[in-house]
């Protein structure tokens, strides 16, 4: 009874997080809001061209946001996140404007120069915005400061359709461009909380994207934690984004039942989102990290097998929770484990493992799940994501790895 009230005093008496942070917060996540309805709009009013219409507008986003992010971190980490934020946001809120302004309609032409300019400021933009947190609070109170970041980002990608559907293209524009209009105003006025050392100017950023790369090949707790996160990218979403929708066509569920589940894992990732903001992560990242994969490969195999929709939903919940807690603990351990010199850079690491990862895993589950059975793909992926848990466990260096 007593370690109870201990606990609940500590979560009691636990420091706010800063309020430079708070506020670039609430900014960036309507920001997000104004970017994922611009994104569904772009796929949407491509659609109306065709499906390879729709295709090369994705792509002329992803391509240059690809090729670009090493470059990107090298810049952020020698001009500094805030200056390369300030600048991707008034080019985008200049660009959407502009887009409204000529009312030329959705035509393909536009259509792909606005994926090629959003993807090019995206690959200088990600990698900066994901240092900040590390520039705004301290490392102490890095893993809660992540978690409220994970918590408010779960609900914009449904509002942003939402948005779309009942605002068009030049509604989600408009919006887009006044949320970045709010984090540039943000941005101008908040002041970074830690003087975070920039990379040499001696260095070229060739040299000093390539040097990035080394650096987490070289180190045992980076490569350990970026191995991690690609089986988690690989082998855990996509269980919601691809077999997700399959399982309920295969047990003959419908579509109310696919969203079932995956409501459920968002529900189960903002819970364990907000448990971490207010109470604080483990001590030990890497464990937590690894158990927190652990616990969503119980939920892929309860979604795998679930006899009735309702298990499945339950199913998702876990696999929200495994992740969300996966995702808390290993945010903070790269950001904290890699030198101020390389924040940016880190990010770039962190969104070309997924990517990656991604690519390769969701076409061979897809044609798996052709040749075979879903079920037997969700299979595939709790064992994958269970083993990964375990190597993170039985890992030397993540195990002991402490937070602070």
């Amino acid at each position: 009874m007593t370690g109870h009230l201990d606990t609940a005093t500590a979560a009691a008496t636990r420091p706010a997080l800063p309020r430079p942070y708070l506020v670039w917060l609430a900014g960036t996540r309507a920001s997000l809001l104004g970017a994922a309805a611009m994104y569904f709009a772009l796929g949407w009013a491509a659609s109306a061209h065709g499906g390879a219409m729709a295709a090369v507008v994705l792509t002329a986003i992803n391509l240059p946001r690809t090729i670009l992010l090493l470059l990107g971190g090298a810049v952020g980490d020698r001009f500094g996140a805030r200056r390369v934020m300030i600048v991707g946001d008034t080019v985008t809120a200049a660009l959407v404007l502009a887009v409204v302004s000529f009312h030329v309609g959705p035509r393909s032409w536009l259509l792909v120069m606005v994926a090629v300019v959003i993807g090019t400021v995206d690959a200088f933009y990600l990698p900066a915005t994901g240092s900040m947190p590390r520039r705004l609070v301290s490392k102490e109170h890095l893993p809660r400061a992540l978690a409220m970041r994970q918590a408010g980002g779960q609900i914009s990608s449904p509002l942003g359709a939402v948005l779309v559907a009942s605002a068009g293209l030049s509604g989600a524009a408009l919006v887009d461009a006044g949320t970045f209009a709010v984090v540039l105003v943000v941005l101008l006025c908040v002041r970074l909380a830690f003087d975070v050392e920039r990379s040499s100017r001696e260095e070229s950023l060739l040299a000093g994207a390539v040097d990035g790369v080394w650096l987490a090949m070289k180190g045992s707790v980076l490569r350990s934690a970026l191995l991690l996160t690609a089986a988690a990218a690989g082998f855990l979403l996509p269980v919601m984004s691809l077999l997700n929708p399959l399982l309920a066509r295969e047990h003959g569920w419908g579509a109310g039942a696919a969203g079932l589940v995956a409501a459920g894992q968002g529900v189960g990732m903002i819970v364990v989102s907000l448990v971490v903001t207010r109470r604080g992560a483990m001590s030990r990242m890497g464990i937590g990290a690894s158990v927190g994969l652990c616990c969503a490969a119980l939920g892929i195999a309860a979604v795998a097998t679930a006899p009735a929709s309702g298990v499945a939903g339950a199913g998702g919940i876990v696999v929200g929770a495994g992740s969300g807690m996966f995702a808390c603990h290993i945010g903070p351990l790269l950001l904290t484990s890699v030198p101020e010199t390389h924040l940016s850079r880190m990010q770039v690491l962190l969104t070309l493992v997924r990517s990656l990862a991604l690519v390769v895993v969701n076409n061979s589950l897809g044609v798996f799940a052709e040749v075979g059975t879903a079920t037997t793909g969700a299979a595939v992926c709790a064992v994958a994501v269970c083993s990964a848990g375990i190597m993170g466990l039985a890992s030397k260096p993540l195990r002991g790895l402490r937070r602070g």
